[in-house]
């Protein structure tokens, strides 16, 4: 039997078009002699739907667009596809009025239903809020193969492989006991940095452990902050991969299984990436470009400021979009050094991309006079700072206004951990592109971009980071070098760890305990940005729930008083100052 992955990349809502390449993928599928094609989770409606789906008429015109999909599609190939389904007992027994479903198509009817059994809840997922759970192993016959069917979470709870386990159930577990001959799971996995060798690792284990050739289909594309890598494979009974699909893109592949042998045979495998950065580039070029084309914005502006965050985001934006739609804005500021300008403009060429010179000094002189009589008898300070910031960011939006542009943002995820952003300023923008990027990792993309030619001009790369607010400033006046603030929101965001934990990791209590005081402030901000596109497993995103109203950073000094000296506020070259606010 010959079964294909359809890897497609659906719009969220677009019921018609959704179907459409579904069909398409069809049509393909059934001209290579294909039995049995595979679509992922909640392909008809794309993946994550959310609300939508409380909207009982989005829900109907999906069983609708379900049907007549149906009637479309080749008549001899039979379709799993990924929709919703009725609860109809949920008003008797209770619960979510939807499951979270796979429909068997076959000679023009919607032949049967499965339902997904594990519904996550954590990091961006909220499936109990929308879904009931099945409670049934869901399987069907096709020309004498059994086939067990799952839905993405449905593999994720091998009790062997983790040492315990997260639900009362294990799918694949249930389906070994029924003896099936293969298990196919349809996904939307979202993207995070080396998830895909976790899931191979995780999938080959339950191949061997149950004895069953495991086919996984995922979603591709990016949908508001979430990136789905696709990378969709399939395993035989020894858990070795036997097919892999290309990474960030569509891809139809064909699997043929042995009825004989009871196995799945040798097929096309894409090998993987070279690095992790090369894997984080090709993601953040899908995430802006499909937020781009999904948003129905075809040309993104951008403020260049000449440093190594605005380029590396020029670089993704050309990338995604092509040099001709992507502009450029320089807005220097008397406190702007040369170099500034120089190396904007030297990146811009690299690119090929526009540019426009907007000088602010003006701009700064009419904020100053129209505050001098409120601002009278006060020091210049971060007030002063962050206007020339909501200047720019003021300058973009109206250019984005009027020509229809997607403005970016440009943030790093460090800078957005600590509220080294100014809301209204360099926070505007309709998307967060490296807002889950490190500034560590910023530096290591620009580097394996520039390893056959130099895009990112060197200069960028080797001067000390700035804001340029005041003369001669630099972020490490007011933040701890990266190299060290980095692996601190390592062991707070990611490893959710301790202040005595971070500590006996090697890092200074004091600025521990300020870097923790400073992410637990910024809350507000982050509450305010752009959506950012997402590529670690801990963003701040849907999946960051953190209340702003909060006073539990004081409440944990005081049980940890015995263990971390009281903090004082410093600076980083060890100076008295207050904290820098911005």
């Amino acid at each position: 039997m010959k079964i294909a992955i359809a890897q497609i990349n659906p719009t969220i809502g677009d019921l018609p078009g959704n179907a459409q390449i579904i069909l398409e993928m069809a049509q393909r599928a059934a001209a290579k002699g294909v039995r049995l094609l595979l679509t992922p989770e909640l392909s008809l409606c794309g993946y994550p739907p959310r609300d939508l789906l409380l909207n009982p008429s989005f829900v109907e015109a999906m069983g609708i667009t379900l049907q007549q999909l149906a009637r479309d599609l080749p008549p001899k190939l039979a379709v799993l596809v990924g929709t919703v389904e009725q609860h109809t007992k949920a008003h008797i027994t209770g619960g979510k009025t939807l499951f979270n479903s796979i429909a068997l198509l076959e000679n023009g009817q919607v032949k049967q239903f499965f339902y997904k059994r594990l519904l996550p809840t954590y990091d961006v997922f909220d499936e109990n809020r929308y879904f009931e759970p099945g409670l049934q192993a869901n399987y069907f016959t096709l020309d004498n193969i059994h086939i067990g069917v799952t839905i993405c979470e449905d593999l994720w709870n091998d009790e062997d492989f983790w040492g315990k386990r997260s639900y009362a159930v294990n799918p694949i577990a249930d389906l070994a006991i029924l003896g099936v001959d293969l298990i196919v799971n349809l996904s939307a996995s979202p993207y995070s940095v080396s998830k895909q060798q976790f899931r191979e690792t995780l999938l080959s284990h339950s191949s061997v452990r149950f004895q069953q050739p495991i086919i996984y289909a995922n979603q591709v594309g990016g949908n508001d902050d979430l990136i789905f890598d696709g990378r969709s494979f399939a395993l035989n009974r020894q858990g070795e991969i036997i097919c892999r699909t290309r990474g960030f893109e569509t891809d139809l592949v064909l699997v043929e299984f042995d009825e004989a042998q009871r196995d799945l045979q040798l097929g096309s495998v894409t090998p993987g990436y070279e690095s992790e950065d090369e894997e984080i580039w090709q993601a953040l070029v899908l995430g802006v470009r499909d937020y781009a084309r999904k948003c129905r914005f075809s040309k993104v502006v951008l403020g260049l400021s000449g440093g190594i965050d605005s380029a590396l985001v020029a670089a993704i934006a050309t990338t995604a979009l092509g040099k001709e739609n992507v502009l450029g804005v320089l807005m220097p500021s008397p406190y702007s050094s040369e170099h500034s300008i120089s190396d904007a403009l030297a990146l811009s060429e690299n690119l090929g991309i526009k540019t426009n010179i907007l000088p602010i000094g003006n701009l700064m002189q009419g904020f100053d006079q129209t505050l001098a009589d409120l601002f009278a008898d006060t020091e210049f300070g971060l007030a002063e700072e962050n206007i020339q910031s909501r200047i720019r960011g003021n300058l973009l939006m109206a250019i984005a206004n009027k020509f229809g542009y997607l403005l970016l943002s440009t943030g790093n995820k460090s800078e957005m951990a600590v509220g080294y952003c100014t809301l209204y300023g360099d926070m505007n923008g309709g998307l967060a592109v490296i807002a889950d990027v490190p500034k560590t990792r910023v530096y290591s993309l620009c580097h394996w971009l520039n390893r056959n030619s130099e895009i990112i001009p060197q200069n960028i790369l080797t001067k000390a980071p700035s804001a340029e607010l005041k003369p001669g400033q630099v972020d490490q006046d007011s933040l701890p070098p990266y190299e060290i603030l980095d692996d601190i929101l390592q062991h707070l965001i990611h490893n959710h760890q301790s202040t005595p934990q971070i500590v006996a990791a090697g890092h200074d209590p004091v600025i521990v305990d300020r870097v923790i005081q400073m992410v637990a402030r910024a809350e507000f901000k982050r509450r305010q940005a752009p959506p950012g596109l997402k590529i670690t497993d801990r963003a701040f995103g849907t999946g960051w729930r953190m209340p702003i109203a909060s006073n539990w950073v004081a409440v944990k000094n005081a049980y940890q008083i015995k263990t971390v000296p009281k903090p004082t506020l410093v600076c980083w070259d060890g100076q008295d100052a207050h904290p820098r606010i911005k």
